[in-house]
């Protein structure tokens, strides 16, 4: 058994962004971090826009800010975390570049600002076209410098730790006592006793198979929380990147950024037509749920694979200067951007919902934290506003050490069982994973895509049963594996989403049921 202060699930920039702080605070408390795969390996890394912040405020303001928060989040965004995370995103962004993050200048050494969709100004602080893997190096950079910091790499959380695996007496309330982890070169289970523990382990891109999001995208952190009983709410809202490029091969995808139509690119059908003027007065710069939705119906109604992106009449030189391995992507699969059109397709990119947590990232479990694209702030509503993610997790990461260093926990002394697998073998059945979790990705993109609808939704939860009760099987009998957890994990977020989305009478932001009043047409 490992003891630890801290132990923090996920390595993207809310995971660092908190140990960073709570490590140097106190530098004789211990801090535990693991994630699976590689410690750079997160949705952080892939994140290609930028943050957005208010940072001209001769042109911008926190209210301009507010106001496109909140018209993208369509009505439910929570007014006062919007207001919160807007006024302190500016000192939290400094941070970053104190920690040795380096962002865009423009010839006068200001902040080159980037405009992305939904945004009224220009306000997107960006490092080329990868400002995440610029923050996810720098804080990892700041990480190894710090004694107190054991960072795990390839260790899989499994579950966390609860009165439900303890011999004692239960209460009204859940707490959290820790994880069971899976070194995965070993394929030993550890546990890992904690005082507190923060969940930040990104999205469920994975789910959809089509995602802009890296391969470990499972929702592990969602699936882990829903067993343990924690509240959960809003996952029907999955934000579809719009212009994704176009695979005919499953799994990740690469994204073409918000920041290029921001940059003035234009959407087409393939007769050339920008079918965006038809929908909505800010054409390709309307947010992503309203651009998503209109691509979808574009292609239902055209028969089409994808759609295009246009950047024949930018600037090339500038093109390259922003978007340098965006240009470098295309011209390896030979296509000319003086010339030639992206084919571009939406594909899952975002969770909206998510673990319930206040303003201090508290969950409903007792000494569980919630950081990042897993938990539920109020910040998105039903749909995020470009770049507000990273701005989002920096705040929150902030809010959680605060919380903490003000409102240190000491554990309870439990007696923690081992993991226990026996009378499980290691299985030979690797084929009924893959089989299912192609079956579970073709059932979330038929069935529960960008336009939903009820009768669709009710035979996906009957066909998500079959596919549930099949692995559920497998886990009980088998050594546990990555990939096992990993289905067993989307089938758990699948669940939510389906069973949230059948909840919902109204659509909303990036909700579109054909069976609600609200329609595309604008």
């Amino acid at each position: 058994m490992i003891k630890t202060n801290y132990l923090i699930i996920g390595s993207g920039v809310a995971g660092l962004t908190f140990t960073v702080k709570i490590a140097e605070k106190f530098p004789n408390k211990s801090i535990t971090i693991v994630t699976k795969g590689d410690e750079d390996e997160s949705n952080t890394k892939y994140a290609q826009g930028g943050v957005a912040v208010v940072l001209d405020t001769k042109e911008d303001s926190f209210q301009k800010h507010i106001e496109d928060t909140l018209i993208a989040g369509d009505g439910l965004c929570d007014e006062s975390v919007v207001e919160m995370v807007i006024k302190e995103g500016p000192k939290r962004f400094m941070e970053l570049i104190l920690w040795g993050a380096n962002f865009d200048l423009d010839s006068q050494g200001n902040f080159d600002l980037g405009k992305e969709g939904g945004h009224s100004e220009y306000r997107v602080v960006h490092h080329k076209d990868i400002t995440g893997y610029e923050v996810e190096r720098a804080l990892l950079q700041r990480i190894h410098q710090l004694k107190n910091v054991t960072l795990l790499p390839h260790h899989f959380a499994i579950d966390l730790i609860t009165e439900h695996h303890l011999n004692i007496q239960k209460s009204e309330s859940i707490s959290c006592f820790g994880a069971y982890i899976l070194n995965e070169k070993t394929n030993a289970v550890i546990t890992i006793n904690s005082e507190n523990t923060l969940l930040a382990s990104g999205g469920i891109g994975r789910v959809y198979g089509h995602t802009t999001n890296p391969i470990i995208a499972t929702g592990d952190g969602i699936a882990m929380a829903y067993r343990a009983k924690a509240a959960i709410k809003d996952m029907e809202f999955i934000q579809f990147h719009p212009t994704a490029l176009y695979d005919t091969e499953v799994g990740s995808s690469f994204l073409i950024s918000e920041a290029v139509r921001g940059f003035g690119a234009y959407l087409r059908d393939k007769k050339g037509n920008r079918f965006m003027l038809n929908y909505d007065e800010r054409a390709e710069l309307a947010s992503r749920d309203i651009v998503s939705q209109c691509i979808d119906k574009e292609l239902k109604k055209s028969g089409d694979s994808h759609v295009f992106l246009d950047c024949t009449h930018l600037n090339i030189n500038d093109f390259k200067n922003h978007f340098p391995t965006i240009y470098k992507k295309c011209k390896s699969l030979y296509i000319d951007l003086t010339k030639d059109w992206i084919p571009v397709v939406p594909a899952s990119h975002y969770l909206c919902g998510g673990i319930i947590v206040d303003k201090d990232g508290r969950t409903s479990i007792k000494n569980l934290f919630s950081c990042g694209e897993v938990s539920r702030t109020g910040l998105h509503g039903a749909n995020r506003l470009a770049s507000n993610s990273l701005l989002e997790a920096l705040v929150y990461a902030h809010n959680i050490f605060k919380y903490l260093s003000k409102n240190n926990t000491k554990s309870i002394q439990v007696e923690i069982p081992k993991w226990n697998d026996k009378g499980t073998q290691i299985s030979k059945e690797h084929i009924l994973i893959q089989h299912n979790l192609n079956e579970l990705q073709a059932l979330m993109r038929n069935y529960v895509g960008i336009v939903r609808s009820n009768n669709r939704l009710t035979k996906a939860i009957t066909k998500l049963n079959v596919i549930y009760n099949e692995i559920e099987d497998l886990y009980k009998t088998s050594k546990i594996n990555t990939s096992l957890c990993e289905l067993r994990n989307m089938i758990n977020v699948s669940h939510l989403i389906i069973s949230q989305s059948l909840l919902r009478k109204e659509n909303k932001g990036g909700y579109y049921n054909i069976d609600n009043f609200k329609f595309i047409e604008h």
